[in-house]
């Protein structure tokens, strides 16, 4: 049995407008969780014994607008980032927080369990060169660091093993000028689920829905939003039996095209396989504790 943990950066469950692509029956794999036209506050939770859709909070009791660093050490811990720096704080992981990604995160509490974990995103060198220069990473990079886990880069990514942050590859191709392929977001599903087969724990991270709210661009949204929403559906269609599949993000923003800031909008929590240990998860401090459940219970 193993879990992949897809995180999507900056995204919410909003109100139902003309200003949230989310709220889209296109939207197949949101809809597919929410039973819905996509995923608004208009939606119930749903809760069965191989599907949840639960929205759960991300401000944690602190003022402002939640952020990335914050939030993601929060979600890849279990433990309030956001409490301990007195704010929320970002993109990149807060001086007094790091220590939450570089001793209890998710990977080295499935470590701990004897559980291997594995980060599916890859970097160019370019990235490994001012991450280095500068001894700035991000958290998810911080995180897989810190567990002894190796960050993937070109050579991974050419032997199929691994994801570029845009699922295609084309940003690496027309940005970069990197001879790789371009590749669908179904062939990307087919890396994924074949990472399952080697991995207990598997964590991609796509970050270009916050991108696109960022940006109040309506077009970029609907092309990020269709490219994963094709990459996801596939991971729904053939999960293999046994296999969990965990969704969820770090606050909102893409849900509210009106604003180029993140919101205090709760976040989405998709579970489809085993989802005894996260029916009360209330907050992104609960993922974490839910996954290693999770895993756990599958050794049994």
């Amino acid at each position: 049995m193993s879990v992949f943990f897809v995180f999507i950066d900056g995204v919410g469950v909003g109100e139902k407008s003309e200003f949230n692509p989310l709220s889209d029956q296109n939207l197949k794999s949101f809809s597919y969780f929410t039973e819905g036209d996509g995923l608004h506050s208009g939606i119930q939770p749903s809760i069965k014994s191989d599907k949840l859709y639960l929205p759960i909070d991300a401000n944690l009791d602190i003022e402002g607008l939640p952020q990335s660093g914050t939030g993601q050490a929060s979600l890849f811990s279990g433990e309030n980032a956001s409490k301990i720096a007195g704010k929320h704080f970002g993109p990149f992981p807060y001086s007094k927080t790091k220590f939450l990604l570089k001793e209890k995160s998710l990977f080295h509490k499935a470590q701990i369990e004897g559980f291997k974990p594995h980060f599916l995103n890859a970097y160019p060198d370019i990235f490994f060169e001012k991450s280095k220069k500068r001894n700035r990473w991000t958290c998810t990079t911080l995180m897989t660091k810190s567990a002894g886990i190796k960050l993937n880069g070109l050579e991974s990514l050419l032997d199929n093993k691994s994801l570029t942050a845009e699922i295609i590859q084309d940003a690496w191709r027309n940005s970069l000028n990197l001879d790789v392929p371009k590749i669908t977001p179904e062939d990307a599903a087919e890396r994924a689920l074949s990472s399952l087969l080697e991995y207990d724990l598997v964590l991609y991270e796509y970050y270009l829905t916050d991108k696109a709210g960022h940006e109040m661009d309506s077009e970029k949204a609907s092309k990020v939003l269709g490219v994963l929403d094709r990459f996801l559906v596939e991971i729904i269609e053939n999960l293999k039996e046994g296999d969990t599949l965990v969704i969820s993000s770090d606050h909102g923003n893409i849900e509210d095209l009106s604003t180029k800031t993140h919101t205090r909008n709760p976040v989405p929590l998709f579970v489809m396989g085993d989802t005894y240990a996260f029916k009360k998860a209330a907050s992104i401090l609960d993922v974490t504790p839910a996954i290693v459940e999770t895993l756990k219970r599958g050794r049994k």
